[in-house]
């Protein structure tokens, strides 16, 4: 009797996380905390290809998804703007794909100081 009861409650728990969706993933995480418009020293990146630049935006997918319940795969980074203050901030746009295979575009603010090799990742919400 107990472990049909057990079984029982396995199978609704496993129903149940099958038939929720993941959270998050087309909502915004955290906030705007520079301003993005007009002359405020934003530059675009030269070389949107190179490896850091790339790897910056996988980090920041990866941020993502473990901060709201959210299984996207990083692409690549399509274009971006930097900012030298205190070490570096960036704007990232980045394509991802989403676990039901659909592609989508994100944009991704975050800090780095590359001497202390900390990363900080400000926001990160859903563009058209």
């Amino acid at each position: 009797m107990r472990t049909t009861s057990f079984l029982l409650i396995v199978v609704v728990v496993i129903v149940y996380a099958i038939g929720v969706p993941a959270t998050g993933c087309g909502e915004s995480m955290g906030t705007r905390l520079w301003n993005t418009t007009g002359a405020n020293g934003l530059e675009p990146i030269k070389n949107i290809n190179d490896k850091h630049i790339q790897e910056l935006g996988d980090w920041a997918v990866l941020e993502f998804s473990k901060r709201v319940n959210c299984l996207v795969k990083f692409n690549k980074v399509v274009s971006g703007r930097q900012q030298l203050m205190s070490g570096m901030n960036y704007e990232l746009i980045i394509d991802v794909t989403h676990f039901e295979g659909k592609d989508g575009k994100y944009k991704a603010e975050l800090h780095e100081q590359e001497l202390t090799k900390k990363r900080q990742l400000l926001s990160f919400m859903k563009v058209n």
